[in-house]
């Protein structure tokens, strides 16, 4: 099977659907498919509007099998500004191509409008970034092949169904391009239930579920991660790993930690709003092993986020046996079930401080978590995937 994937960014830049991405054609590349990756030359999210952020050089390289064409990014004079402006004009398609928070890449649309080699299905991820979408459905159109989408659809606070995320992430032009995919590849029931709601027809929409390999985030040195961080064996760790942000709880998590008995530990790169806080330890971008340590050495994982239709990092932490704790918000609720918490500090100071003061519970919970984490294989998530790609 020739699949073509266009995706905002490919690893190794750093990102949850940038990641799944590339281990799924890794995957679809060693069972025998043709895979060809089309991408932006991104390496941080920045870049989609700041010529001056971490880039690749464009061009073709290879990994794992996958052919991985980078396409430059296009910069306009301010272009946030004029790109919020233009896409005030209400016609969907239009706005698929002008959303302020997607790159844009002249190179990647002059592409799929021209390629002609080996292509028997388009799959493009991930919402809210329009224009590789919108390439990845023109391709597809043009070449006459089924086009299949996993939007990783992003809810926000399930308590508010009007959120500003849930807004963001059904606007008219994601919902558009949603809507003209053959099958939509979705992570959990809330999403699933999420695009029924929006119109598309149930049998259209697939429950693929993610997986975790426990080998490559577990056997951490925890008494030495420990130790270079000064923290005593008495210590109560709260971890919390991800891009870091106010999206993803990274600055509501700080505020819940304030005069607190406990330890915080984060990493994971800094966006642009995350507010660092004295007392807290930030680690920056963690290599395999130091996330191994990472997760061997906290007591306590922490995900606050209003961003995730899944979040990976969560198996990760279960198979470790830490406890999770995480907002009422997206997929989260679909994947663990130790400490759900309204979406504000206060709710995650409280949550935490029960975690904290009682380590016969999070021994139960981190057991549940390892549990959990053994049934959440990658094998059965990408051959589900594979299925519907490869049909």
């Amino acid at each position: 099977m020739n699949i073509v994937q266009f995706v905002q960014r490919y690893p190794p830049a750093l990102g949850g659907s940038e990641a799944y991405t590339a281990r799924l054609c890794r995957w679809l590349a060693s069972r025998g498919h043709r895979v060809h990756a089309a991408t932006t030359t991104a390496r941080d999210l920045t870049a989609f509007r700041d010529r001056r952020a971490s880039r690749f050089a464009p061009g073709i390289t290879s990994d794992a099998g996958v052919t991985v064409e980078r396409h430059a990014l296009t910069y306009l004079p301010a272009q946030r500004y004029l790109l919020a402006a233009l896409s005030l004009v209400p016609i969907p398609t239009w706005q698929g191509w002008v959303m302020p928070s997607s790159p844009m890449s002249w190179p990647m649309l002059r592409w799929a409008d021209r390629y002609d080699g080996p292509c028997d299905i388009v799959h493009a991820t991930a919402f809210p970034y329009g224009w590789p979408l919108r390439c990845a459905l023109r391709l597809a159109r043009r070449r006459g092949v089924p086009f299949v989408l996993t939007p990783f659809l992003h809810l926000g606070d399930l308590d508010d169904p009007h959120n500003r995320i849930r807004r963001a992430f059904t606007r008219p032009a994601l919902v558009a391009i949603a809507r003209a995919a053959d099958r939509l590849l979705v992570q959990t029931p809330q999403e699933a239930a999420a695009l029924v709601d929006l119109g598309i027809a149930g049998e259209r929409v697939i429950l693929q579920g993610l997986g975790v390999d426990v080998a490559e985030c577990t056997g951490g040195d925890r008494e030495g991660w420990r130790a270079r961080l000064g923290f005593t064996p008495q210590d109560v760790v709260v971890g919390h790993l991800a891009n870091l942000s106010q999206e993803k709880g990274s600055n509501d998590l700080l505020i819940a930690s304030r005069g607190r008995p406990w330890r915080l530990v984060l990493a994971g790169p800094a966006m642009p709003n995350f507010r660092p806080e004295p007392g807290a330890v930030v680690l920056g971008v963690l290599t395999e092993a130091e996330k191994r340590d990472f997760f061997a050495g906290i007591d306590v994982f922490a995900l606050p986020s209003v961003v995730d239709s899944f979040g990976l990092v969560l198996l990760e932490a279960g198979a470790n046996g830490v406890p999770c704790i995480g907002y009422r918000a997206g997929g989260i609720p679909g994947v663990i079930d130790e400490v759900i918490v309204p979406c504000n500090p206060a709710s995650l100071a409280e949550g935490l401080a029960a975690l904290v003061v009682d380590e016969a519970l999070r021994r139960h919970l981190g057991q549940q978590g390892r549990e959990r984490a053994a049934q959440a294989n990658w094998a059965a998530s990408l051959s589900r995937a594979e299925g519907v790609l490869c049909s």
